[in-house]
């Protein structure tokens, strides 16, 4: 039987998620890859458990993580079955409906047929009465912005999520939708985005400080740029390599030898800070109090434990961060 480590909350920091009651660990655990039908069950449950242990209660999903869409949140559900579910209230989970799930005009974007329809395919997968957020997973072009907010809204109000998030939202989109959230006095506390040191488009795209200045709390993807801002490319790529192994995410083609020399500049700063690059990585994101969380992706579980080591170590002097720049020029 599966016991919770006692010292977990000793081990993370907390912040609150925008101007809302909720506060989220500094690392949160995303179940975009390695929890799919082609996945081991039990080095998931392992890297659950694990990521629970160091104190990161927040499990991100979305219908249609695998592959197969779905699988993901069931795999989730029987891990709540077999050990965490216990912990329901010291966890925070949500989930996402935005991309296609099922055939049909019904099954994609942001309807709210579908994004109704969606969220109980994922409670009944997860076994869950309720998700902590429910998101929508990406604008859409067709359906009224009203409908969408509305869907959400309703959502809540039926119990069955306790906040709502946005997904890939820019700051003009953001702001659309924080209006009318603001006037149906939704829960609307959370925007995810993809932001790593390479990708420093919600910088450029204003969503950062946007976010900051209105009390909406910042959830980042892809931290790690799939693996390139870790030591597992600086000599090369490695045959049992995800780009080898699976080019869905991370192409041969984005390790150009440029970028290569970036990389391994920013791993000899992180060896001077006392950190792996990937700890210095994941410690910039959350560099100045703007982003609430970061989400990690893990495929084992000492890679878990890794990511949270850069707990102690999250400070950049003036320096540094011109250092970084000068290497990202």
């Amino acid at each position: 039987m599966y016991i919770a480590e006692k010292t977990r909350y000793e081990k993370m920091q907390y912040n609150r998620c925008g101007a809302s009651g909720l506060k989220l660990p500094a690392v949160s655990l995303g179940l975009w890859h390695n929890f799919g039908s082609n996945g081991n069950f039990d080095n998931m449950l392992d890297i659950c458990q694990t990521a629970f242990d160091n104190g990161i209660t927040h499990f991100d999903l979305a219908n249609n993580y695998g592959p197969v869409p779905g699988a993901a949140e069931e795999n989730f559900g029987r891990i709540l079955k077999k050990s965490l579910g216990v912990y329901r209230d010291e966890l925070v989970i949500s989930t996402k409906a935005g991309y296609d799930m099922w055939p049909g005009p019904y099954g994609d974007w942001g309807s709210k047929k579908y994004l109704v329809a969606s969220l109980d395919q994922s409670l009944r997968r997860m076994g869950l009465e309720y998700v902590d957020i429910y998101y929508h997973h990406r604008p859409d072009p067709d359906t009224p912005l009203e409908e969408t907010a509305g869907a959400l809204d309703g959502i809540v109000k039926s119990g069955k999520a306790l906040y709502v998030g946005i997904s890939n939202y820019n700051r003009e989109q953001t702001a659309a939708i924080a209006r009318l959230f603001q006037q149906m006095g939704t829960p609307f506390i959370i925007n995810q985005r993809r932001y790593s040191l390479f990708d420093r488009t919600i910088e450029k795209d204003g969503l950062k400080d946007y976010a900051a200045r209105n009390g909406i709390g910042v959830i980042t993807f892809c931290p790690l740029e799939q693996g390139l801002l870790t030591d597992r490319y600086l000599n090369g790529i490695p045959e049992d390599s995800r780009v080898r192994t699976d080019g869905r995410f991370l192409t041969e083609s984005a390790i150009r030898e440029e970028r290569l020399q970036k990389v391994r500049a920013l791993h000899e700063m992180a060896g001077e800070r006392g950190q792996s690059l990937a700890q210095m990585a994941l410690a910039w994101i959350l560099r100045d109090g703007d982003i609430t969380s970061v989400l990690i992706g893990a495929s084992r579980a000492s890679q878990v434990t890794d990511n949270v080591g850069m707990l102690s170590n999250m400070r950049f002097d003036r320096t540094e961060l011109e250092r970084i720049d000068r290497i990202l020029e």
